[in-house]
């Protein structure tokens, strides 16, 4: 058993919350590994900062050849991994190596489909060759996962990883399943050392078990997106015993409408489903105004996606007849319309614990049923819930884009990724292998013009063919006591800079 939690000034102890373990926290694959876990352990060849700044981290200094198709990096010197072993250009050449031996697992990143290999020109320096230049590269090299750098010690021959050994300020000190993950400071750090010494985070499952342990002291400090409700962060900022705080916009909470199903395979139904859902009333009663309404994929600050898209306004009687012209009708007496014999009935798929995506399907399900739309909940477990996501079988299913340094680059990568909601959502498209064809070429573009034009085409057409309905722009919230001290917001959606806390 471990010790009971006591003031973080006493201890230097920060004591959080996640709903499941941190995992076996390989830094070259997903799933069930946690990314704010992999950012505590592993790092970077370059970070992702403030205003979407390219900073040093493991390398110094970067370049790119004449022909944009490599980059030379200089490395930190007199970094080692936790377990004493150098970092060099060989360790990240064999984290490489390794990587591309299970290409297959990350061809959602481009980057990864764009690496012909890597190189050690001497102990500090490593040249990153591609097959075409492209664009991104320093954006995707500053990604959680998966090129971050492990102890070479610790890879095996077949990609397995022996223990979790990485350069970062953390280490992870002890895990139990169900119960807890131990992180304490790595002593050797070449960096600044963290203020505090150990991060315990316990496995919290339900929001309200959550809200209960922060009242109740058994931990210091809530973070994330969806940690606790909307209505019980609003009660945390009215308690003068909390100190909260709202991010700045870190992605697009959104619903994937799937073209190639009935009945959402038919643009008119999509297109009535964007003017009868009242998003302000989502966000004004549901998110509690934690969150602002969205209105496009992703959020206007991010690079090439500022052109003034707009949602339809909401128009249950303007949506009703566009469904009326469609040929989607009424029956004399009846509820849900029909078209040649069949309902227009639709699934909705959430996770069926998470209590904010019901009340948004719930709130939906009103809407449409409005216009004659009959929305069957379906609420399921995590894994079974995903496995909807990866085939395809749902009618309309809830997702969110990644934010910086994903967004939009990244994010739409993986839109031809069978394996994602959004290729399923987008199959049914006439347009769907134009989209993909397009989305390759765009993260190959050399000519600034040419890129912009291409993700001008992509991000219309995908929103005139309404397969994306937008809920709000995701925010961390933040909730601790006031002790804490400062607790900053990390620079991209899954950092959670325990290293800062603590620092005053």
């Amino acid at each position: 058993m471990l010790p009971a939690p006591s003031a973080l000034a006493d201890r230097k102890r920060l004591t959080f919350s996640w709903p499941s373990n941190a995992g076996p926290l390989h830094p070259h694959l997903y799933s069930p590994n946690q990314m704010y876990a992999h950012s505590m352990l592993y790092e970077p060849l370059v970070r992702y900062g403030e205003g979407g700044q390219i900073l040093p981290a493991l390398a110094t200094a970067w370049a790119m050849e004449a022909d944009g198709r490599a980059w030379r990096f200089t490395l930190r010197r007199d970094v080692r991994f936790s377990d004493g072993t150098p970092f060099d250009a060989a360790a990240v050449v064999a984290n490489v190596d390794a990587m591309l031996g299970n290409r297959a697992r990350h061809a959602w990143l481009e980057l990864v489909n764009q690496i012909e290999g890597a190189e050690a020109l001497d102990p500090g320096t490593v040249r990153l060759r591609l097959a075409k230049p492209y664009y991104p590269t320093l954006l995707e090299l500053s990604l959680p996962r998966p090129l971050r750098f492990a102890s070479p010690a610790a890879l095996r021959p077949d990609g397995s990883l022996a223990a979790p050994i990485g350069t970062g300020p953390w280490v992870l000190a002890e895990t139990s399943r169900g119960q807890h993950d131990l992180f304490r400071r790595n002593e050797g750090y070449w960096g600044e050392q963290p203020a505090l010494r150990e991060v315990l985070v316990r496995v919290l499952g339900d929001s309200n078990a959550r809200a209960l342990a922060l009242e109740t002291g058994e931990i210091d400090l809530i973070y994330g997106t969806d940690q606790v409700d909307a209505d019980t962060f609003r009660r945390f900022t009215a308690d003068a015993r909390f100190t909260t705080a709202i991010s700045p916009p870190i992605g697009t909470r959104l619903l994937a409408l799937n073209s190639a199903r009935f009945p959402t395979d038919d643009l008119a139904v999509r297109q009535a489903i964007a003017q009868a859902v009242d998003r302000a009333a989502l966000v004004r009663h549901i998110l509690l105004d934690t969150e602002p309404a969205a209105e496009t994929l992703f959020a206007e600050t991010f690079p090439y996606v500022g052109l003034g898209l707009r949602a339809p306004a909401f128009d249950g009687a303007a949506a009703a007849a566009r469904l009326d012209a469609a040929g989607w009708r009424r029956p004399a007496g009846g509820r849900v319309r029909m078209r040649d014999g069949q309902e227009l009935a639709l699934d909705m798929c959430f996770t069926g614990t998470d209590a904010l995506q019901k009340a948004i399907s719930e709130a939906v399900q009103g809407d449409l049923s409005r216009i004659g739309i009959a929305v069957r909940l379906v609420g399921e477990d995590a894994s079974t819930y995903v496995g909807r996501q990866r085939s395809g079988d749902f009618g309309m299913i809830f997702g969110d884009t990644w934010g910086a340094p994903y967004d939009p680059h990244a994010f739409m990568s993986s839109m031809r990724a069978p394996s994602h909601a959004d290729f399923q959502a987008q199959r049914g498209l006439p347009m769907k292998a134009e989209i993909d064809r397009r989305i390759g070429a765009v993260l190959i573009s050399t000519e600034e013009a040419q890129r912009a034009a291409e993700y001008r085409w992509l991000l219309t057409t995908l929103h005139e063919q309404a397969v994306y309905f937008p809920v709000s722009f995701l925010t961390n919230k933040v909730v601790h006591r006031p002790a804490l001290g400062r607790v900053p917001f990390g620079d991209t959606r899954n950092d959670i800079p325990f290293a800062q806390i603590g620092r005053g």
